[in-house]
């Protein structure tokens, strides 16, 4: 979205994705039918909405229809919002898979807050959904208090009917009165700023490579690619895709195809060298790392996962509630990202800290979905680490990915490198808040006091 001209213009965003995730986006220009002329007039803002009225820039070929947000209640709509999908990114065809979006929402149900969600529609004239957003609520722990707060997800508005994405967030942040995103898309966090929400700052993300199949090719201009007989495309180093060197799933939410990124397979040989070459370093980094801490593969989330909660949250003054119940929850039997590893520490019977573990459908990429210790006992946390490396080694993964603010329950980058993760800058989600109270809003808006793991938020829910 860009605002050009005193107009509101939708346009692609050369952004990737690793799923598609909560559809936070907004999609990428597609022709539809034009609207009969009594709907082409584009709706209009008052002095008191602060947005600039919707010129001719936002029309992308078609005449713009009127549309209203409403409560989505009715089951037609339902099934509307799922074609809204299939229009909005039509070169992921996982889209089409209607029956696992509503098996989210169904899970969803079972929350203690699901009462309290909140889904809106923007529906033309004739009767057409071009628009989608849900309010999604969460308890927080915020200075000791409980706080309900909400997180906008599954966000999609079709590009002619842009002017529609600034008011189905109208409607979230008129009806909650606090919320916490973890968003990565530019142009849907200038519409949160816009309406209110404050950015605190980035999650990290690190990475560690896990085995070496492809290696990047580098660009060779079209004479000395000729000359050296190079083929102008590779082999896709890792995913799903027809498009020769496209990697989809790397990315990371969304809105248009990436552009492809050629690869140069390695032969068999050298691969099978490299690879051996990463284990051994691997368990040579994690000899002793983390002390003699006995690490447990768990088989769910027991009570003493309250206990570890009440004491983490003594301490820390932002965090998402974890107890033993929204665990269970979360990555129990049911949820979207069932089944999970998870990995715990104790100490006479007493919770120390806990690692959550998904591998990708395509079993190539692996997630830290969560790792959290008591505060400050990094010997627990670099004992996590280790195994994590060595589960996700024995699952095959490909890579780890971690995203993470840094906090005295998390791992220090310090203990990131020594176990071979990297950094990576591009692709961050960014973590905004809006409370209605001064006091709240003053200490979620300091990123040194929250504790927070991609599998905490929204975000992490359509992770697959």
């Amino acid at each position: 979205m860009a605002f050009v001209n005193g107009s509101i213009t939708l346009c692609p965003l050369d952004l990737h994705r690793e799923t598609l995730q909560s559809g936070r986006v907004l999609a990428p220009p597609i022709r539809r039918k034009e609207s009969k002329p009594g709907s082409a007039t584009a709706a209009k803002t008052g002095p008191s909405d602060g947005f600039p009225a919707v010129g001719p820039e936002c029309r992308t070929g078609v005449l713009p229809m009127k549309a209203r947000v409403q409560p989505l209640e009715s089951p037609e709509l339902e099934d509307k919002v799922g074609q809204l999908r299939v229009l909005s990114f039509p070169d992921f065809p996982e889209v089409r898979e209607v029956a696992y979006y509503s098996d989210l929402y169904r899970w969803y149900e079972d929350h203690s807050l699901s009462g309290k969600l909140c889904r809106w529609v923007s529906v033309t004239e004739e009767g057409e959904v071009v628009g989608h957003l849900t309010a999604f609520p969460q308890f927080y722990r915020i200075d000791g208090q409980r706080v309900i707060a909400h997180t906008p997800g599954d966000y999609m508005v079709l590009p002619q009917h842009g002017f529609q994405a600034i008011m189905l967030m109208r409607s979230f942040f008129r009806s909650t009165e606090n919320c916490v995103v973890c968003d990565m898309v530019p142009a849907v966090i200038g519409v949160e700023t816009r309406l209110g929400a404050e950015v605190v700052g980035e999650l990290q993300y690190a990475a560690k490579l896990m085995n070496v199949s492809r290696l990047p090719m580098p660009s060779f201009p079209a004479p000395l690619r000729r000359l050296l007989k190079l083929p102008q495309q590779f082999a896709p180093a890792r995913g799903f895709t027809d498009r020769p060197g496209a990697e989809p799933h790397e990315v990371e939410e969304h809105v248009a195809p990436p552009a492809p990124r050629p690869r140069a397979p390695i032969p068999r040989p050298l691969q099978g060298l490299l690879n051996g070459g990463l284990r051994v370093v691997d368990e040579a980094l994690g000899s002793g790392f983390g002390g003699d801490h006995e690490v447990e593969v768990l088989d769910g989330f027991d009570d003493s996962f309250d206990d570890l909660f009440e004491r983490v949250a003594a301490v820390v003054p932002c965090t998402p509630e974890k107890d033993a119940a929204f665990l269970r929850w979360r990555y129990g039997p049911g949820s979207p990202q069932a089944p999970v590893t998870v990995l715990g520490v104790r100490s006479r019977g007493r919770m120390l800290g806990y690692a959550v573990l998904k591998a990708a459908f395509h079993g190539q990429d692996g997630y830290i979905l969560d790792l959290t210790t008591l505060p400050g006992r990094q010997d627990v946390v670099r004992a996590l680490l280790r195994e994590t490396v060595r589960s996700f080694s024995r699952m095959g993964v490909q890579i780890i990915r971690y995203r993470f603010v840094e906090s005295p329950t998390s791992p220090r980058s310090a203990d990131l490198w020594r176990m071979g993760f990297f950094y990576r800058r591009g692709r961050r989600h960014k973590l905004l808040t809006k409370f209605a109270d001064t006091s709240l809003r003053e200490t979620t808006g300091d990123l040194l006091n929250w504790s927070l793991s991609f599998g905490d938020s929204e975000a992490g829910f359509w992770l697959r």
